[in-house]
């Protein structure tokens, strides 16, 4: 098994995902040091006791999730969940390494351009809303129903579907993950539907007001795909053991 060091990891990292472009709600890269040495990889959406756990279990030397343990307005003490957490990995000498908006971002391994593949949409070069993380692709839907369908399929959960009734969809927009504010960049975009993770009160109104359908569509159900396109990428080109573990979440 080839191993690199966690510096040459983190340095192929921040090659691929540009961290240093984003203003972000954490920190983007190493977050928790483990061993010097990285031979196997796994990856998940979020650094949770739950996958932390299956890490272990499966010989993990690093971790790359989408969601990490520090956020912005934390208390900053290590304390219940935290410490569990952070006692994890280090007794088991285990690299943590986590990317939020970069790994939203990355044209052809993010979230979002991973989420279009998966929907199959033709993926279009303009991008709207903060930080251009918004996706916008042509498709062909006889109406917002059946785009509806479609992406319960293809996601295997039941989406929440704000329905105006515009007619046949041939543009849409969307964003994974809790981006339900992006809804008003979508309509200015053009988009005659929006795909998010989550809804909340304002967007329905602004759905059945602009004519424009809404579909919540599960923050974790939009965003388990970015995570395991990078690190497998990372793992063939630094010739690391990569598994994706999906820590299952309703929401």
């Amino acid at each position: 098994m080839t191993t690199v060091t966690r510096e040459r990891l983190l340095q192929a990292c921040d090659a691929l995902l540009q961290p240093a472009r984003f203003k972000d709600y954490g920190p983007n890269g190493l977050q928790v040091e483990g061993r010097a040495g990285v031979g196997r990889l796994v990856s998940g959406v979020t650094a949770s006791r739950a996958l932390i756990e299956a890490a272990i279990a499966d010989g993990a030397d690093a971790i790359f999730v989408h969601h990490g343990l520090f956020w912005r307005g934390q208390s900053g003490t290590v304390t219940g969940w935290m410490k569990q957490r952070l006692a994890l990995l280090l007794r088991h000498d285990i690299n943590l390494y986590a990317y939020h908006l970069p790994l939203d971002a990355h044209a052809e391994l993010g979230n979002n351009a991973q989420l279009g593949k998966v929907l199959g949409f033709d993926l279009l070069p303009a991008r709207f809303g903060e930080q251009d993380l918004g996706f916008l692709g042509e498709a062909a839907f006889d109406d917002a129903a059946a785009l509806a369908r479609h992406v319960e399929a293809r996601l295997g959960r039941g989406v929440t579907l704000v329905d105006p009734d515009a007619g046949p969809l041939r543009r849409v927009a969307w964003c994974t993950g809790g981006a339900q504010s992006y809804f008003e960049a979508a309509i200015a975009a053009g988009a005659q539907a929006f795909i998010t993770g989550e809804i909340s009160e304002p967007q329905a109104h602004l759905a059945r007001e602009c004519g424009v359908a809404f579909l919540a569509c599960g923050h974790h159900a939009t965003e388990r795909y970015g995570a395991p396109a990078v690190a497998a990428h990372l793992a063939d080109e630094l010739g690391l053991q990569h598994r994706f573990i999906d820590i299952g979440n309703p929401a």
